[in-house]
């Protein structure tokens, strides 16, 4: 970052260099974070039971409403019970389930891995920062990759909120998710033609499908809804 970027690099380590502040820093940071999320989860659920939610008809149901308790808090339990045990047979019986092959080899300093790259969730937010070979413009288009999804509700043109009668937005929709598994592959393979050029294209059109295709969609939806 131009300017400021040494000084935050240093304020975010505790010196000149990664050390015990370092360490420190970040492991408060783990901590705080998943009650940080817990604390959005409420907000987001207060909201929630204020305005209540969309449906998949995208249309007004203010006369079909029930009440929140017990009928949707039994059902957010089950729903926590559920994923709360898929978890906890994945962490006691399979922990290494989805972890990388690589932690199983033994570390040597002096040699280093050909090939690294983060965890699998990663993997295309890596492909994205990778795409561009000049290291300020990786770093640029991995942060606008996710301020994007703040500009979604902007850009949004049609006049239902729903897709169950939009057959143009869901053809971009699943556009865009294979995309995103096109980015994951690519951001597992080395950096190497043709990997480079796939993810390059990958990224233009994660960005486009966003920022240029949704809307004209949506715009192009509403005019259909006037004939």
């Amino acid at each position: 970052i131009p300017y400021i970027g040494q000084t935050l690099v240093e304020w975010a380590w505790g010196g000149f260099s990664v050390d015990n502040p370092t360490l420190t820093r970040f492991f408060a940071l783990h901590f705080l974070l998943p009650f940080m999320i817990a604390g959005l989860t409420l907000i987001h659920l207060t909201f929630l039971h204020e305005t209540g939610s969309n449906n998949p008809l995208g249309i007004m149901s203010d006369c079909d409403k029930i009440p929140f308790h017990p009928y949707f808090s039994l059902k957010d339990v089950l729903g926590f019970i559920i994923m709360f045990l898929f978890l906890l047979t994945l962490a006691l019986f399979s922990p290494n389930l989805l972890g990388d092959p690589e932690n199983f080899t033994p570390a040597n300093p002096l040699v280093t891995p050909p090939h690294i790259k983060p965890e699998w969730y990663f993997l295309f937010a890596y492909a994205i920062l990778r795409s561009i070979p000049n290291k300020l413009g990786g770093v640029l288009a991995l942060a606008a990759s996710v301020l994007v999804l703040f500009l979604v509700p902007l850009l949004h043109k049609s006049k239902q909120r729903s897709m169950t009668f939009r057959p143009l937005s869901q053809l971009l929709f699943w556009t865009l998710v294979a995309n995103l598994f096109i980015l994951t592959w690519v951001g597992s393979q080395p950096v190497e033609h043709p990997f480079i050029i796939i993810g390059q294209l990958a990224s233009l059109t994660y960005f486009t499908i966003l920022l240029i295709l949704f809307p004209i969609t949506g715009t192009l939806e509403n005019k259909m809804l006037n004939y």
